[in-house]
């Protein structure tokens, strides 16, 4: 397994590969042949940024059996997708700042994010498999007030778009089986989700298969997997904790209080 992590050095946004306590800093991008630069700086204390940038950021509603269990949504028959705004990206310890319009509900939504390492169209599960380059950390953070603003228009984009609402991070974890992973969401230090990835509907290799027929998915485009039981809205000055055994932990303060 390989942990990559991109931070602020000497005036440069640089990827590094993570390990001993360490970043071996790159030049490049990790799913096109990054080169090692030589250089090493200490872990502790590096200004840790969002690990990609994406062109596309698509997340999935409904995707756990516990969840659609207990609140009766039907099984689907393929992925329910939606798109967050890439500009709603933020990295490990940025604020969570709710829009100065808005003085409703945002919720956090601990996830398991793939990140694509290869240009993907109408593609195989098989195929879809071998193109994903990893796995990370997202709070797929919604103004839950929003969503349901206008009856007459569901207003996802607007809900999960907003500026700062994309937690992602800390690292991009390669060679880890995601069957073994569990998301865990900690608000102010308690655990308010615990769930196995295995209960997915819909698995990443399906998920990019599936989304492939319709997207071009390119490398560096992140897919949030969706989020099980447990969701709740968070408060100013609050911190949530996205917690992933094997690629870190994402922690982002809300704004205010």
């Amino acid at each position: 397994m390989t942990l990559w992590v991109r931070c602020h050095h000497a005036g440069e946004a640089l990827y590094g590969i993570l390990e001993d306590g360490q970043i071996a800093l790159h030049r490049g991008l990790p799913w096109s042949g990054a080169e090692p630069t030589g250089e090493r700086i200490p872990a502790e204390g590096a200004a840790l940024l969002a690990p990609v940038q994406p062109g596309n950021f698509i997340g999935l509603w409904n995707n756990f059996h516990a969840a659609a269990t207990k609140h009766g949504y039907a099984i689907p028959a393929s992925p329910l997708t939606f798109l967050k705004s890439p500009s709603s990206i933020i990295g490990p310890e940025a604020e969570i700042v709710s829009p100065p319009f808005y003085e409703g509900r945002i919720l956090f939504e601990g996830e398991l994010g793939i990140v694509i390492g290869a240009a993907l169209h109408n593609v195989s599960e098989e195929e879809a498999e071998a193109g994903i380059f990893g796995f990370t950390c997202v709070n797929d953070v919604t103004a839950l007030d929003l969503l349901q603003a206008d009856l007459s228009f569901a207003q996802w984009a607007r809900a999960k778009g907003c500026a700062t609402f994309g937690p992602v991070g800390p690292a991009i974890a390669t060679g880890i089986d995601w069957r073994t992973l569990s998301v865990k969401t900690l608000l102010n230090g308690r655990e308010r989700q615990n769930y196995p990835v295995s209960d997915m509907i819909f698995a990443p290799p399906a998920i990019v298969s599936q989304i492939s027929r319709e997207f071009s998915l390119l490398p560096g485009d992140l897919i949030a997997c969706g989020t099980s039981l447990g969701a709740l809205p968070m408060k100013p000055g609050m911190v949530v904790e996205v917690v992933i055994d094997g690629v870190g932990v994402l922690r982002n303060r809300v704004a205010g209080g």
